[in-house]
């Protein structure tokens, strides 16, 4: 046996994995290790291995030639382990060559080695003592063998010096990936972790502070790996190129191949299933394996417990048999944590990758699908499927093999009740076959529950996504309490689900702890027990799949002749939708000048999407060439600074910049700037006026030296003057693009006769086309346009150039501040920030100044510290007590105690259940049956029961208590966030607040509850376990204590990293969300620029920050595991080894209990820890809430003792009193000492240079922005003194930026339901609407897409007029409300507003002369 069997084992293990690592080194080559002292070492004992072995082989043969023949097996094991051995040191120097650094495989087989040897070594030992048969050669070469083995081992755990031309070598130590330069057993253990398990016990743990993530587990190689198998749905990439093309252009030239080719050739559905599968296969398989090997393992240690009880029932038994079966336990335990916290490692880091492939999907999905694919998926939609629905895709990786496991334990656990109670065990079996469909049927409803619920998530995240978006507007027009209740009501649908899905969860809980009672004493295992709750919790919804199933978008081929040329076109918005553009023909040269006119809602901006690809195409040709170019008409700015915007990821090149920020009319901008070009503009470009974003837009497509430009009326926005300027220095015949292809879409008649075509439009028709002259000449309808408002126009230009407005003055507005003259430096407020921008890597450094020096000097020191916007900030240390008495007081004082005796009787039954049946166990057979077998058995069923009610109890208690906390921490989140002021959403990123009611929120409402049940599960049964090792063995009191202080450090260490990793995760989390969100809201602008590729990247590097913070938490688990489930089975070893020591003064019942006990101590510890960190983490999810529930509040919308009278303001008058506002308290005034007063009735024109603080005056009026100084009164009433609510009812705007809701038309004109069909009619007619409605399909219940993108800029200006003439207010406030309308539009607007609010105050900002000509001043 020892000869053959010990000796061939672990040669034959070597040779089997000899051809798969082989096959494994040469496909992962990392690079050449230099030889260094510990290689020859292990090449040396290698080599002295063979010869040692075949010392053995010659002296069998010097043997036989002395005529002594002993058995042929001296002769092959020598032979055998002597080519292994020169195997075993080839593979050394393989593995150099291959820059392995650590091998696992060459440490199994030493280890084999060393274990079969020893058996061996003892034989030898024994031998030596009996001279007669002591062969003294093959002794010493098995010593020396024996040696040169355990040296090898030894030598094994040190890792290799890291491979030349490494790309880690030269990274600093900070930056390393995780298991770089770790040895096989470092590996195993997560020794590595000990760095950040110090940082965050000793200190508090930083961002810069956690590992880099490895090569296989960042996005970039999932980039790689899963869209070869993933973005198959989206485009089929090749192979790159091998010659001189880059990566980037090849892939950027197959993406555009792929979205014109492919989806026409593809006739096979997309699965995502099996793209899966295809991708993630290999780690599945070994998962696989791991997993059937540990559940193999669990049954060895119930047949070794039997042996046991076996042992102490017979008093003859040598005690050498006790010590073994407890040494063998011991082993068996040990064995089984390894591997099953290397399937649990394997699992979350394969749902780990899972997770960022689908993440990665998903975002490059959304940069390809069309408009009508995107009416289906919302923003919020889409950022609810990364946030939610690929976290459960990680979840699925953990429990997809319960799948086949559950159904193998049961089988084993049922084979071993047949070997030990025989066919009474059907009767148990018939009882879990009848709880099968009842189990089944639960699933199905809870799945059912869960589609409903994911549904209903879905409309909260898109409606609270738009809130966010709009919130300027709801606080206008003062709806946030309309659009609260909306929310609300959604929310009431979610939690009733979730009501739903607890009560069928506690059911399932119920009949499965019914179950053991009615089969056995043991019964099903634990994996099959959750079953109900795994299945509904963690059963990924189907709807990712259905995003990846949408339209493509296309971009137009390129031309062969012209720039641009479109024959018989015909477009619609989807397919589905009828056609907006009709049989379109036209041809553009290169180098000329093209401007687009036509009434609102003509199709001007739907003609230049047409051309970008952005719409359907029914029939015809467009072909484009050379690259685009896009301003659109509401300029689309990013979170990143100034400059960055504009250079858009481009090279800078500084007298490129220079020319175009100057043709652009920033250069004033800049000077008054907090950091000129390096100044952060918040998202959507909240810290800057309309004028200077659609300046900025313009610059950046200037900058990239296109040769088409197509430009949706960007001098809309801007002054008379400043308007000009552009158009002569950038746009006109003698601009810097006069060598490039321009559309210009326009409402200004005073360039028309510059530009070199005219296409007229009307009503998605080419009505005419030609030249000013050749138009003139006709004499058409245009003809008689043009002299209607041609002088017009002129007039404006010319007072435009002379006007207060056209003077320099360097006030800003919307949080940029005003700078007088040299003497009065800038004051503004420094944020923190630590968002990315600009190329992936690049990271804008973090600034927590709080405020500027008053000297000039220090003022243009901090040029370049300027930051606006406040990243979302991690806290440290432990979570304050005071969050766990919010969450019990938001469930519920009462349900909380009430839950907590629950859990107390539920486990006092169990042990006293499991106590019975031990007595029972003992009682003696007398005539083969045991006296007293009903009242055990009533006994038993009684208690089983009990527990079964207490179980069903808190599980209900728990459950509905956390969904009251769920709604009450929801609701005071809501009408926190929506009290809060504008500044705050100006400072803070929208991704921030959209991973509040997203990600923390669905914690709360599923992570929360379970976590507190398994918790306290968890405890009671580790104190139930000790009580009853203890009762049963009273000298494991001497071993406990100390493993108990051993479990503690352990516990305080893991809980304090895994919550400041959780924070980290959470915080890192954010910035994903809100580029993403940026994303969508500017997709067109990134494919119009052919961005796609450096945003992709950029989104790949944020979610590869937020998967750094969360890989460690994964091996945080394992650390735990390895060393928690040590003290566990010291604590089966020592309740064995007690029960040997006394096995004559126990019983074996009691031996039974206590060592079952014992076994699953180690599952309790470790769930115990576990679920005290999960707890600790999750309720992270709270103080993040409760953090954003605490902001600062504006003032309150109703105050019932203000004084107001009865009607007011019954004239409108409005008075300004020495009125000063500023932004922040530690800002610079932007309106001062303003005195003035506006008689009721008067209209009043408001005019200014762009950020002159025109549009900071109507937010003084609103109570955007508290007075600094003075007061405002209407009608003598100060506004100061009433509620805002009051106010803005009161008060009527149409804004700047036209911003619609997702819903009804009639929604968005009155979401409170105030007024009548016929009355909102009425409003549409005056607003010229009503032709328009009319025409729609569903007239007024025609559904708005998200931000109102299936009308035009303009129709979505007459829906805000709808709004004010509905509402009739005494004051009326118009923001610039009729830039983005023709010029007939306007007068036609204007006219309505003269007729309609003739008795009322009308105050008007505008950049067309024209418009405030006849007002009273």
């Amino acid at each position: 046996f020892q000869n053959t069997v010990l000796a061939w084992t672990p040669c034959a293990f070597l040779w089997a994995c000899f051809p798969f690592y082989a096959f494994f080194l040469r496909r992962h080559d990392k690079g050449y290790i230099q030889m260094s002292r510990l290689n020859k070492a292990k090449t040396a004992l290698g080599f002295l291995l063979w010869i040692v072995c075949w010392a053995d082989l010659f002296y069998s043969f010097w043997e036989r030639s002395r005529n002594i023949y002993q058995a042929p097996v001296y002769l092959v094991s020598p032979t055998i382990l002597g080519i292994t051995m020169l195997l075993a040191t080839f593979l050394i120097q393989y593995e150099r060559m291959k820059g392995v650094q650590s091998s696992g495989i060459m440490l199994l087989f030493w280890l084999i080695a060393l274990l079969c040897a020893s058996v061996t070594f003892r034989s030898k030992i024994l031998q030596a003592s009996d001279a007669v048969s002591f062969d003294v050669f093959r002794c010493i070469t098995f010593f020396l063998y024996f040696a040169l083995v355990l040296t090898e081992l030894v030598l094994s755990c040190f890792p290799e010096r890291p491979p030349l031309f490494s790309e880690t070598v030269h990274d600093p130590v900070s930056n390393r990936p995780p298991l770089y330069g770790q040895n096989c057993p470092e590996t195993r253990c997560a020794q590595w972790l000990l760095i950040t398990i110090n940082c965050a016990t000793s200190h508090q743990l930083l961002k810069r502070q956690v590992f880099s993530l490895k090569k296989t587990s960042d996005n970039d190689c999932q980039r790689k790996k899963p869209p070869s198998g993933l973005l198959p749905m989206l485009y089929s990439p090749k192979k790159a190129p091998k010659g001189g093309v880059s990566s980037t252009e090849a892939m950027a030239a197959e993406e555009a191949e792929a979205l014109i080719l492919r989806p026409a050739q593809r006739d096979k559905k997309p699965s995502l299933s099996k793209v899966l599968y295809k991708t993630f296969g290999p780690y599945f398989l070994m998962s696989f394996l791991f997993k059937a090997f540990h559940d193999l393992m669990m049954f060895a240690g119930p047949e070794i417990l039997k042996r046991l009880i076996i042992f102490v029932s017979d008093q003859s038994a040598p005690n050498w048999q006790g010590y073994f079966y407890t040494a063998l336990l011991f082993l068996s335990a040990g064995l089984q944590t390894l591997v099953l916290h290397q399937y649990f490692h394997i699992c979350f880091v394969t749902g780990m990758r899972l997770k960022t492939a689908v993440i990665g999907a998903i975002y490059r999905k959304a940069l390809v699908i069309t408009h009508s694919a995107r009416k289906s998926s919302t923003v919020g939609e889409i950022v609810n499927l990364m946030s939610v629905d690929a976290q459960r895709f990680m979840d699925l990786a953990t429990y997809i093999n319960m799948v086949w496991s559950a159904p193998l334990q049961v089988i084993l656990a049922l084979y071993l009740l047949w070997q030990n109670l025989g066919p009474s065990v059907l009767a148990g079996v018939a009882v879990m076959l009848l709880l099968v469909p009842v189990n089944a049927v639960i699933a199905m409803k809870t799945k059912t529950y869960q589609v409903a619920h994911m549904k209903s998530k879905d409309n909260r995240i898109k409606l609270m996504n738009e809130i966010l978006n709009g919130i300027k507007v709801l606080k206008l027009y003062a709806w946030e309490l309309a659009f609260k209740e909306k929310v609300l009501g959604i929310r009431k649908e979610e939690l009733r689900v979730l009501k739903k899905s607890a009560y069928l969860a506690a059911i399932g809980t119920f009949t499965w702890v019914c179950a053991p009672f009615l089969v056995s004493r043991k019964g099903p295992p634990e994996g099959i027990r959750s079953t109900p709750f795994h299945h509904g919790q963690n059963t990924p919804n189907r709807r990712p799949g259905s995003l990846f199933k949408s339209l493509y978008w296309k971009r137009p081929p390129r031309a062969n002749g012209n720039s641009i040329t479109v024959r018989n076109a015909t477009f619609s918005w989807s397919r589905s939708d009828l056609p907006c553009l009709n049989n379109i023909n036209f041809a553009v040269p290169e180098h000329r000048l093209v401007a687009v006119v036509g009434q609102v809602g003509c199709g001007k901006s739907s003609l230049l999407s047409a051309l970008l690809g952005e719409m359907e195409k029914r029939e015809g040709l467009v072909s484009l060439k050379g690259s685009v170019a896009y301003v659109p008409q509401q300029a689309w700015i990013q979170n990143a600074t100034l400059k960055e915007n504009i250079l858009f990821g481009r090279e800078a090149r500084e007298r490129q910049y220079n020319c175009v920020v100057e043709a652009c009319a920033l250069l004033p901008d800049l000077e008054v700037l907090p950091s000129g070009d390096q100044t952060e503009i918040g998202e959507k470009g909240v810290n800057l006026s309309g004028g200077q974003k659609q300046r900025v837009s313009l610059a950046r497509a200037v900058y990239s030296d296109a040769d088409i430009y197509l430009m949706d009326d960007p001098l809309s926005a801007v002054d008379a003057h400043v308007g000009r300027h552009i158009f002569e220095k950038v746009i006109g015949p003698k601009g810097i693009l006069k060598k490039k292809t321009r559309i210009l879409v326009t409402h200004g008649v005073s360039y028309l006769p510059v530009v070199d075509t005219i296409i007229v439009l009307s009503e998605g028709k080419v009505s005419e086309m030609g030249s000013y002259q050749e138009l003139l000449q006709r004499d058409g309808a245009f003809a008689e346009f043009l002299r209607t408002f041609a002088s017009a126009e002129q007039t404006r230009e010319s007072d435009g150039a002379n006007s207060p407005a056209a003077k320099e003055e360097k006030h800003l507005e919307n949080g940029i501040l005003a700078n007088d003259g040299p003497g009065n430096p800038l004051h503004r407020q420094l944020s923190n920030s630590s968002t990315f921008s600009g190329e992936a890597g690049k990271t804008l450094s973090q600034n927590s100044t709080t405020e500027l020096q008053k000297a000039p000097a220090a003022a243009a020191t901090e040029k370049s510290a300027w930051k606006l916007t406040e990243a979302d900030t991690a806290k440290t240390g432990k979570v304050k007590p005071r969050v766990y008495w919010e969450y019990m007081k938001a469930t519920g004082l009462w349900l909380a105690l009430l839950s907590l005796l629950l859990f107390l009787c539920n486990h006092v039954a169990s042990l006293a259940s499991n106590y019975w049946l031990s007595l029972w166990t003992d009682d003696p057979v007398i005539n083969g049956t045991q006296q007293n077998t009903d009242l055990r058995l009533a006994v038993y069923g009684a208690l089983g029961f009990s527990q079964g009610v207490a179980v069903f109890g808190y599980s209900m208690a728990v459950s509905v208590g956390g969904l009251l906390a769920s709604r009450r921490l929801h609701l005071g989140l809501l009408h926190s966030v929506l009290r809060c002021p504008m500044g705050f959403f100006e400072r803070t990123p929208s991704g921030n607040l959209v991973n509040r009611f997203s990600k923390e929120i669905d914690t709360i409402d599923s992570m929360i509850p379970q976590i507190i049940k398994m918790f306290m599960g968890s405890l009671f049964n580790v104190v139930g376990a000790c009580v009853v090792i203890l009762l049963a063995t009273p000298l494991a009191a001497v071993a406990i204590p100390p493993l108990a202080l051993v479990y503690f450090f352990v516990q305080r260490f893991y809980v304090a990293t895994s919550r400041q990793l959780k924070r980290l995760e959470s915080v890192s989390r954010s910035p994903v969300y809100s580029h993403f969100n940026e994303t969508l809201l500017g997709v067109s602008v990134i494919r119009a620029f052919a961005e796609q590729q450096r945003f992709v990247r950029q989104s790949d590097l944020k979610v590869d920050q937020n998967q750094k913070a969360y890989y460690p938490s994964i091996v945080a688990n394992r650390w735990l595991a390895v060393r928690l489930e040590s003290v566990g089975n010291c604590i089966v070893l020592f309740a064995a080894l007690f029960a040997v020591i006394a096995r004559h003064v126990l019983s074996p019942g009691l031996v039974g209990l206590s060592i079952s006990y014992s076994l699953q101590i180690t599952t309790y510890l470790n769930w115990l820890v576990r679920m005290s960190a999960e707890m600790e983490t999750n309720i992270v999810a709270v103080e993040r809430v409760k953090e954003y529930s605490e902001k600062e509040q504006e003032a309150e919308w109703r105050l019932p003792g203000a004084p107001i009278p009865e009607g007011w303001p019954q004239e409108g008058r409005v008075e300004f009193r020495g009125y000063s506002l500023r932004y922040r308290d530690d800002m610079d005034l932007v309106l001062r000492n303003i005195t003035i007063t506006i008689s009721g009735g008067e209209k009043v024109g408001i005019v200014g240079r762009t950020g002159a603080g025109k549009s900071s005056l109507t937010l003084g009026l609103f109570r955007i922005n508290e007075a600094a100084e003075g007061q405002i009164l209407i009608d003598g009433v100060d506004i100061a003194s009433i509620g805002l609510h009051d106010l803005r009812f009161k008060v009527t705007i149409i804004p700047q930026d036209p911003v619609l809701f997702s819903g009804s038309l009639r929604m968005n004109l009155d979401p409170f339901e105030q007024y009548s069909d016929e009355e909102v009619w009425r409003s549409l007619e005056l607003a010229h609407l009503k032709a328009f409605v009319s025409a729609l399909p569903d007239k007024l219940l025609h559904e708005c897409a998200e931000g109102g993108e299936n009308l035009s800029v303009g129709q979505r200006q007459l829906v805000c007029l709808s709004r004010a003439l509905l509402r009739r207010s005494k004051i009326l406030v118009l923001d610039e409300a009729t830039a983005a309308v023709d010029l007939e539009t306007d007068c036609l607007i204007q006219a309505t507003i003269r007729r309609q609010f003739e008795g009322c105050t009308v105050l008007t900002i505008a950049h067309r002369l024209n418009t405030i000509m006849d007002y009273t001043r």
